[in-house]
């Protein structure tokens, strides 16, 4: 009971705003001296990254494991090819994935986690090249690498100063900082970026094509000039494009009817079933080629205030319908 009472009297002390803003100072401190103690090990370490014609192997166990997997898929996300290799697993097979042109990037703060230290001699044997990431000057890993980088000796953000914080962040904003730089080197842009994330926001909006996005074939409105208004309806009804193409006989854009237009003479108190297509429709719409990128295609809809418009091949025959809400359903925005 007594311990209930204790434990609660310092929750109800305890300003919690205060004690998270203590942990930022803490690592932020951190962060600052390992930045001021930077040296030529780290031009070394991204210049031998940036040159690697294997894969940059990077591994560490427990909380420097997790850190080793975001380090890892920080550098293959900016070109760097890369991959975690759990310290348990190659010591039972998984070492095979290592080959004399592949750079091992090992990470512990102790410096001496055993998983780590009994595959070090087996790496070297291979022929790998091995970095390794240690706040231990003496330790085994520092001994066994080719290349080095010591983080200075850090208080952990813990309250008992025993659970990895600062020492994780300080090796996670090191690895990132090696991962960017080295990207730079080889001259990483927006393109490769792109094609490395092509579910992300930017993958989509440099790869995604206007005819990956439009409406095309079966799924299209187009009805011939000549015909008449009813006829314009009905097939609008069985597609749902809220818009439908008059093409001639060559398969030439002629004009495009819209609901938006049917609307508006049905306000009129036009007998639109009276009327042919050619009668109302828009004779200069815009149109969009089916090798464009969707985004821009997006961004003209916009401009132009309309919500769909007639895709066209390099022959400007018409080859589908593309709207604005397939554009923004696949993710791709301004």
């Amino acid at each position: 009971m007594m311990q209930l009472i204790n434990i609660l009297g310092v929750f109800c002390n305890m300003d919690f705003v205060e004690e998270a803003k203590k942990v930022f100072d803490i690592e932020i401190d951190a962060l600052k001296r390992v930045r001021d103690n930077l040296n030529g090990n780290i031009s070394q370490i991204i210049k031998i990254i940036s040159e690697c014609k294997g894969k940059v192997i990077v591994t560490g166990i427990g909380k420097s494991g997790h850190i080793a997997r975001k380090i890892a898929a920080t550098m293959a996300s900016l070109g760097t090819p890369s991959f975690f290799l759990h310290p348990a697993e190659a010591l039972h097979g998984d070492l095979g994935m290592v080959r004399e042109d592949d750079i091992v990037f090992a990470i512990s703060y102790s410096g001496e986690s055993e998983e780590i230290t009994r595959m070090l001699g087996n790496i070297k044997a291979i022929g790998a090249t091995l970095i390794g990431i240690s706040g231990n000057a003496e330790s085994t890993l520092v001994e066994y690498s080719d290349y080095v980088q010591v983080l200075p000796k850090f208080s952990e953000a813990c309250y008992l100063k025993l659970a990895p914080t600062t020492s994780t962040t300080a090796t996670l904003v090191y690895g990132d900082a090696v991962a960017v730089v080295a990207s730079k080197i080889y001259g990483f842009n927006k393109n490769n970026y792109g094609l490395y994330h092509p579910a992300g926001s930017l993958g989509k909006k440099l790869f995604i094509k206007v005819k990956d996005v439009m409406a095309t074939e079966e799924n299209n409105a187009v009805i011939y000039s000549g015909l008449t208004l009813k006829n314009a309806i009905v097939e609008m009804g069985k597609k749902g494009l809220g818009i439908i193409t008059i093409i001639d006989k060559n398969n030439s854009l002629l004009g495009v009817v819209t609901d938006g237009d049917l609307r508006r003479q049905l306000e009129k108190g036009v007998d639109v079933y009276g009327l042919i297509v050619d009668d109302i429709m828009t004779k200069t719409p815009i149109t969009i080629s089916q090798e464009g990128m969707a985004i821009e295609a997006l961004q003209l809809l916009k401009e132009k205030n309309v919500s769909s418009a007639p895709v066209v091949d390099e022959h400007q025959k018409i080859v589908g319908t593309i709207r604005l809400r397939d554009i923004l359903n696949k993710g791709i925005v301004l």
